[in-house]
């Protein structure tokens, strides 16, 4: 079974940068596509960036010059280098196999705050 941890979230003033980590376990990434998502208080879980099995980057408007995904395919883990933050970032991120193929994580908690 699959599980994944994320990590890497916190506290950071607008225009700061954080990177998020997510590891998998029981899985290996390098023949599949992997996501993160984000969920703001009171609104649904949306998607913000995959990176394809091949290496393919995409990114939601919303997050796309600001947000890079990568992973490392030998630690099964995926990042997300997320700079000049905004208000609107805060967020609980979680990341998965698109459309959400593994039972969800708990998530790191990014709040961009003054």
């Amino acid at each position: 079974q699959v599980q994944l941890v994320e990590s890497g979230g916190g506290l950071v003033q607008p225009g700061g940068s954080l990177t998020l980590s997510c590891a998998a376990s029981g899985t290996t990434f390098g023949n599949n596509a992997m996501a993160w998502y984000r969920q703001a208080p009171g609104k649904q879980r949306v998607w913000i960036a995959t990176i394809s099995s091949g290496g393919i980057r995409t990114y939601a408007n919303s997050v796309k010059g600001r947000f890079t995904i990568s992973r490392d395919i030998a630690k099964s883990t995926v990042y997300l280098q997320m700079n000049s933050l905004k208000l609107e970032d805060t967020a609980t991120y979680y990341c998965n196999r698109p459309p959400g193929a593994y039972s969800w994580g708990k998530g790191t908690q990014v709040t961009v705050s003054s």
